[in-house]
């Protein structure tokens, strides 16, 4: 299981749909990253049916899209997917004048780096790694290196995904977490070795009840399940560490091979319009990249900042960008090596 495993089943309860004589739009999106009642909203709108299905990892969704001839028109690959399904040539490009609701996207998110202009896609949410603590620790974690705590040991987790792992000890040696130095990502590794005792497990949101009961006291953690966490129990705080964090960003595209584009742009548009925006967002308790939606939000969750941090830590956050497959490689034979020890 890789990331953003969350409210699992509410996505999944839309997949079945009736037989009938409708367009059908075939999208697949991760898990529970939706509001229950979008898809058969766009239904009723468009008098379409939606084949829906879900992922759990950008690799899962990219082995049933990568040969070109899935069938699925709409998917919501990560950011950092982007530059390598452009280069498998698996998107279709993007038509601006066909999403009447694209302006509404917060400024930051019209012109990111890992696609210049929105050539090719549409950002949807972004979420982030930090750390969710009980408060009865004193002084309550506010950086990396207060994980590597020998008084806690057994009671921290760390996430089960290397992207994030590696982010951490990077971030704790004061390094980006896109390095593609080799020097530096086996300084990282030393990082997580010299962790790994004092660790629980690698975990990803499967220990939220964990941390709501008590039994763990800190962990990495997204701060979508930390704000779970947080809803269950007032005894959890959640920090942005100081070293800096990883961020990650979340997009709709349209694939190349898609004999729906119209219907699809249709679904593209329905999705960006600011009221399912916020739906969307707040039945994941998610951060949303519409500026228009969060303005619909009801302040406690507007002005939430562990879903909504200040400019000063957002600040601090550094997007996962694509790294060379060489990197990827020895990143991943790194990871093998810290698990198997």
């Amino acid at each position: 299981m890789r990331r953003r495993y969350f409210l699992l089943g509410a996505g999944a309860s839309l997949a079945g749909c009736a037989r009938d004589y409708r367009p059908r739009l075939n999208v697949m999106n991760w898990s529970a990253y939706i509001a229950p009642d979008s898809i058969p909203k766009f239904e009723a709108e468009a008098g379409v049916r939606v084949r829906y299905a879900i992922y759990e990892s950008n690799e899962e969704m990219l082995a049933r899209v990568g040969g070109g001839n899935s069938g699925w028109d709409v998917v919501f690959p990560s950011s950092f997917f982007i530059k390598p399904m452009i280069g498998e040539e698996l998107l279709a490009p993007i038509d601006h004048s066909r999403l009447s609701h694209l302006d509404h996207l917060d400024a930051p998110f019209r012109h990111p780096s890992y696609d210049p202009g929105l050539q090719w896609s549409v950002p949807y949410m972004t979420g982030a790694a930090g750390i969710v603590f009980n408060r009865s620790l004193t002084p309550v974690p506010s950086r990396w290196s207060d994980l590597w705590n020998p008084a806690l040991k057994g009671r921290i987790t760390m996430l089960d995904d290397p992207t994030d792992v590696f982010g951490a000890c990077l971030k704790r040696l004061g390094k980006s977490i896109n390095t593609e130095r080799e020097d530096e990502l086996r300084a990282a590794q030393r990082e997580a070795f010299q962790q790994k005792p004092l660790l629980r497990a690698y975990i990803n949101a499967e220990v939220r009840d964990q941390v709501v009961s008590g039994d763990v006291l800190a962990a990495q953690m997204w701060n979508t399940t930390a704000q779970q966490a947080m809803d269950e129990s007032p005894a959890i705080g959640y920090v942005y560490p100081a070293e800096g964090y990883c961020a990650y960003l979340d997009t709709m595209v349209i694939l190349r091979e898609s004999r729906r584009q119209e219907l699809a742009y249709r679904f593209l548009d329905f999705m960006l319009r600011p009221s399912v925006a916020a739906a969307n967002a707040l039945t994941a308790r998610t951060t949303t990249t519409n500026a228009a939606a969060r303005r619909l939000f009801p302040p406690a969750f507007r002005d939430n900042p562990t879903l909504y941090p200040p400019p000063e830590v957002t600040a601090r956050g550094e997007w996962e960008l694509a790294l060379s497959p060489a990197t990827v490689l020895l990143r991943d034979r790194l990871w093998t090596e810290i698990k198997s020890a």
